[in-house]
């Protein structure tokens, strides 16, 4: 059965809702009434999830949304399912769809780690980030030249370009053995470490980014909303790696198998 946690977003019948019932409210009413249990939700992801189809609010004759009680419900329902279970929106709808067929249908719980058991949970979503999901967490040094297949001379150059780093334990972060195939495979077709830097600055530079937006979440005082930053960390690690994919077919005018993503909205419609 689905288990919606509580919190302070309205329920059907509950004082402080969206408004009587057939009243439709703006999207600001809508913000104001879920920020009292999701602080850190802005107009902008309130648009974004209905672009992603996971609410379809009304819209006037002039184009601007109004959204029904019933709407509220679904998006705080949508928010703590993210929040709690760690969900990304591919679940979410899917879990969404079966509730309004009226099946029962099975939330996994958070593991100590905040991913989800469920074979479609993030790990699995999120494994297309990486492609090859680390299974250990940390890797010795020849553990790592063994996975990679490469030699000491070839670790040292790509140590020296910044593409790999050695902790201060003396050992590889797991991900480093991904990172090392993927330039050992790069260096086939003749992409030398010196050419590959670009690409590090620029994934720093994405990280960078991706961390302005997790801090305040981070140094929240509710509990609930610093365990969520992870799972926005990983949501938007994902995102950023499809943007990164799409920009680069466009500019070499190919279509890889399984490419792209979804055909977003024009977001200057109005609110």
């Amino acid at each position: 059965m689905l288990r919606t946690p509580t919190g302070g977003a309205p329920r059907s019948g509950a004082a402080g809702t969206a408004g009587p019932a057939g009243r439709l409210v703006s999207i600001g009413t809508v913000l104001a009434t879920l920020r009292d249990e999701f602080p850190e939700v802005t107009i902008s992801k309130i648009r974004f999830l209905e672009a992603e189809g996971l609410v379809e609010p009304r819209r006037t004759p002039s184009g601007y949304r109004k959204f029904s009680t019933d709407d509220v419900e679904r998006l705080a329902r949508i928010l703590r399912l993210q929040r709690d279970h760690y969900l990304p929106l591919k679940v979410i709808r899917e879990q969404l769809d079966a509730l309004a067929r009226g099946e029962q249908i099975h939330i996994p719980a958070p593991t100590a780690h905040g991913d989800s058991t469920d074979p479609a949970g993030p790990a699995a979503v999120y494994g297309e980030v990486g492609r090859e999901r680390p299974t250990v967490a940390r890797v010795g040094r020849a553990e790592l030249l063994a996975a990679a297949g490469v030699d000491e001379v070839q670790l040292v150059e790509w140590e020296s370009y910044g593409l790999l780093a050695e902790g201060a334990d003396g050992g590889f972060d797991a991900g480093a053995v991904t990172v090392a195939r993927l330039v050992a495979d790069l260096g086939r077709f003749g992409l030398e470490p010196r050419h590959l830097r670009a690409m590090k600055a620029a994934a720093d530079r994405e990280a960078g980014l991706v961390e302005q937006v997790v801090a305040p979440l981070r140094r929240h005082r509710n509990p609930q909303t610093r365990a969520h930053a992870e799972a926005t960390l990983k949501e938007l690690a994902g995102l950023s790696v499809r943007l990164h994919e799409a920009l680069v077919q466009t500019a070499l005018g190919v279509r890889l198998p399984g490419g792209g993503g979804p055909d977003y909205p024009n977001q200057s419609s109005r609110s």
